[in-house]
Order: structure tokens, then sequence, then C-alpha cells
């Protein structure tokens, strides 16, 4: 059976998400100044976020928020905060890559769709059964798996599954990237990885 495809987009700022709106995207997905693997780009701030999330629901666009980096002991409570703000604006799912972010998520908002990351690579069907099983409701699979891999994840999981098309020229596995630290002092898990566009 054929499912409906979901064409998601990258969005920096609301100039970038009204584009990807306006040109066909069935969804969104963007990052605020914080906890966000894609710290170069404009991003958005709380007023920014909600009226991001008002421009979509107008036009049925859905809408993702990523906090998709690890997530320190001294962070928690602040990431905990963001999401929900997210969620009392409408956002449709949060992109996670904390495994311990997540499971509070899930728990404590249980009606907020809970995304993996493709930071936490996830490279077989074991990892996208083990996701679900936590209560994840879609996998972001690593960007290196091959097409056939991809299919057959799909075809044998119940899970909704998201895999990237196009973006980002990453010479390392999906959120196993060490190279950032060596060029320049960046860290992708401090929201400062290196990546060619």
């Amino acid at each position: 059976m054929m499912k409906k495809i979901e064409l998601l987009s990258p969005v920096g700022d609301l100039d970038c998400l009204k584009a990807a709106v306006q040109n066909g995207a069935d969804s969104v997905y963007f990052g605020s100044n914080l906890f966000n693997a894609r710290a170069s780009a404009n991003n958005f701030d709380i007023e920014t976020l909600k009226q991001a999330i008002e421009y979509c629901k107008l036009r049925n666009v859905k809408t993702n928020l990523t906090l998709n980096t690890l997530i320190k002991n001294d962070e928690l409570n602040d990431a905990i905060n963001l999401a929900k703000t997210a969620y009392r604006y409408g956002i449709d799912a949060i992109i996670v890559q904390d495994l311990g972010l997540a499971k509070f998520l899930i728990k404590h908002i249980p009606d907020l769709p809970i995304h993996a990351s493709t930071q936490m690579s996830i490279h077989n069907l074991e990892g996208v059964k083990a996701l679900q099983n936590l209560g994840f409701k879609r996998v972001v699979l690593s960007r290196e798996l091959s097409a056939d891999e991809i299919e057959y994840i799909c075809q044998n999981s119940q899970i909704e599954i998201e895999a990237f098309v196009h973006g980002a020229l990453c010479i390392s596995y999906s959120g196993q990237c060490l190279a950032s630290s060596m060029i320049g002092g960046r860290s992708r898990k401090s929201w400062k990885m290196c990546s060619a566009m």
C-alpha cells in the first residue's frame, strides 16, 4: 500500500518559513535559539516561534520544533519549559535527540508527538521498534541508509518513518560526528556543528 509522502522542509527564520509554505511544504521544522543543532541559522525566539506556528496553522501546514541536541542536567528545565511553551502555542511535534528529554515529554505531555531526530543514529529496524515502544510517534532515520534499507524498515514497522532526501553534506554518521570539534572547536552536541549545504 502506497502512503502519501509528506514534504517536510527545514526553515531558519520567518522568511524561509513563508517561502517553504508558499511553495508547497506540507510541514516545516525549525529550532529556537536554544537546544538546536542548526546554531548558524537565524532560528526563532519565543515571539517568532508563536508567529511561525500561527502562520502555519492558518494554512494547514504542520510545525515541528527541533530540540535535537544532548541536554545537560542544568539545561533540562529550560528545554522542558521551551517544549511546554511550544505546545501551548500549538506546535505539532517536537524532534529530539536526548532520550531523557524525550522520556519526560512523552510522560508529562502525552498529547505532544515526539519524533526521534536523525541525531539519534537509528540505522536499523530494532532501533525503530525500541523507540516506538518508548512512545515515539516518528523516527527520522540516519541519512546513511540506502533506499532498500529504508524500504525494509518501512515495510516492517508500525511507526511513522522520515528520511532525508536532500540536505547537509555530512561526511560522518548522523549524530556521531566529531569533525566540528576538530575544525574550529565547534560541537554539534552544543549546537555548533559544521556542515556543508
